[in-house]
């Protein structure tokens, strides 16, 4: 049976004769509709968190990275990803911050002013460095001039023999210098007996026309156009080059795990006939990109994935990228890979809900808890009420009672008026959530009861003359007394 709450209000026994003209209050929420509203609300409120949540996780990150010297080929290729990133509109754009070289660059790092850097491996490397990625391999190329005039000499072709004589070191880092020094100790040659003259990649050529040194060295990528240039102008000036082999690369690179032994194919840098013509035996060293040890794992992993991904639009432009490689992620290598880009490379990288599943289900799990733990104690709150209006039905079964054997109608209207009193007192407490339907259906029942026996009696009680009321009256008052 469907409970009217319309009905409940309408069937007030203050005047039968004119319950259409008694206005009818609007019918209370129940509970039910209350504790729907509540979920719901609580249910857009968790969306709505969840999808800020999302919106601010996955929202473009700015990292700064840091890259120098001024016009390097590092500096062209970060410059390039910056665009490439942007164009591509991914989760994670660069800022370069261009430095003096790999040294500075690495103190950015160390210091926390800058989230990435290019630096060279077989630097110090700072402690709060993790790899993402391998930039590019360098290798050592070392080659003799043959003299001319009142300086030439014996020919050059062993590192062995370069005990009195001048190297000229392309470039100003002093990494360069350290190199050097590290291949002259592991052939027994005291660096202290070797001249060593540095100068610019722009003076090269100007310096083997001079004759400033006997014997060159250079470091960069097997295809970079400054050695090349350089090797081209001894060629020019100097005649046919020799190449000097590192034979002990291995051994340098068991003493010295940031160094790799590696060859210079035959060929490489042109020439008729080739230069080298034969393979020579060389070591090698890498540029890293490297991240701060507390970015985050996400952050990385997108920067590992975007990176790789844009790596084959920028060969065209700059043949270095197709260069850039995955970092060495054994435990025991030189520069501890960063775990994100780990995740990348092992495919093991997660999406947002994959991290944060477990957060929104036991999230989800304790606001249950919370709501059905609430919703207990609601009920708790108002055992007192809900007891009090079931004390009141039972006093309404007994006015039905009551109201069977009155004698006069003055008692079945104060009867009336209580019940109208039980009534309101039963919709406020339906309307606080005390008391279920259910309880309010079983109440309409027992006021349909007593609807009836009061109407009932009334008709009864109109159908006596009125002496045998009032006789019936005084003799009920008599007895109670």
């Amino acid at each position: 049976m469907k409970l009217s709450l319309k009905r409940l209000f309408g069937r007030s026994m203050t005047g039968e004769s004119n319950l259409a003209e008694t206005p009818s209050p609007p019918s209370p929420r129940s509970a039910a509709r209350k504790t729907a509203l509540v979920s719901l609300a609580l249910v857009l409120a968790i969306v709505g968190a969840l999808a800020g949540g999302y919106y601010f996780a996955m929202r473009p990150v700015m990292l700064k990275i840091a890259v120098g010297p001024a016009n390097s080929d590092d500096v062209k290729v970060v410059q390039a990803l910056t665009q490439a990133f942007a164009q591509s509109k991914g989760f994670v754009r660069l800022r370069p911050v261009q430095t003096d070289g790999a040294t500075a660059s690495a103190n950015l790092l160390a210091e926390g002013r800058a989230d990435l850097a290019i630096v060279r491996g077989d630097l110090d490397v700072p402690k709060n460095a993790q790899a993402v990625a391998t930039l590019r391999k360098n290798v050592v190329v070392l080659w003799s001039v043959p003299g001319k005039g009142k300086k030439k000499g014996a020919k050059i072709t062993k590192i062995a023999q370069l005990a009195g004589h001048r190297v000229g070191v392309v470039g100003r880092t002093q990494a360069n210098v350290n190199l050097l020094k590290v291949i002259l100790q592991q052939y027994g040659v005291d660096p202290a007996k070797v001249e060593i003259v540095q100068f610019p990649a722009s003076e090269v050529a100007e310096a083997i026309k001079s004759q400033k040194a006997d014997v060159y060295l250079a470091a960069g990528p097997v295809n970079s156009k400054i050695t090349s240039d350089a090797i081209a102008a001894t060629a020019k000036d100097g005649g046919a080059p020799t190449f000097l082999a590192i034979d002990s690369a291995d051994a340098i690179a068991q003493n010295h795990p940031v160094y790799e032994a590696s060859e210079i194919p035959a060929g490489t840098y042109g020439g008729s006939p080739d230069r080298p013509d034969d393979e020579v035996k060389t070591i090698s060293f890498s540029h890293h990109i490297v991240a701060r040890k507390g970015l985050s794992e996400t952050t990385v992993a997108a920067f590992t994935r975007q990176l790789f991904a844009v790596r084959q639009q920028l060969v065209t432009e700059f043949p270095l990228a197709a260069k850039i490689e995955t970092p060495d992620t054994d435990k025991d290598a030189v520069i501890p890979v960063h775990p994100g880009a780990a995740a990348f490379v092992d495919g093991e990288e997660k999406t947002f809900l994959d991290k944060y599943s477990d957060y929104i289900w036991w999230s989800l799990m304790a606001l249950s808890a919370t709501g059905s733990l609430g919703a207990w104690f609601a009920g708790y709150l108002k055992k007192d009420e809900r007891n009090g209006n079931s004390h009141l039905r039972e006093r309404l079964l007994d006015m039905i009672a009551a109201a069977r054997k009155s004698e006069t109608t003055d008692e079945l209207d104060q009867m009336q008026a209580e019940a109208d009193e039980i009534l309101r007192d039963t919709l406020r407490c339906y309307d606080h959530g005390a008391i279920e339907e259910g309880a309010l259906t079983a109440f309409n029942i027992v006021l349909d009861q007593f609807h009836t026996a009061v109407a009932d009696r009334k008709a009864v009680l109109s159908s006596l003359p009125q002496n045998l009321q009032r006789t019936g009256a005084q003799f009920r008052a008599a007895g109670n007394a």
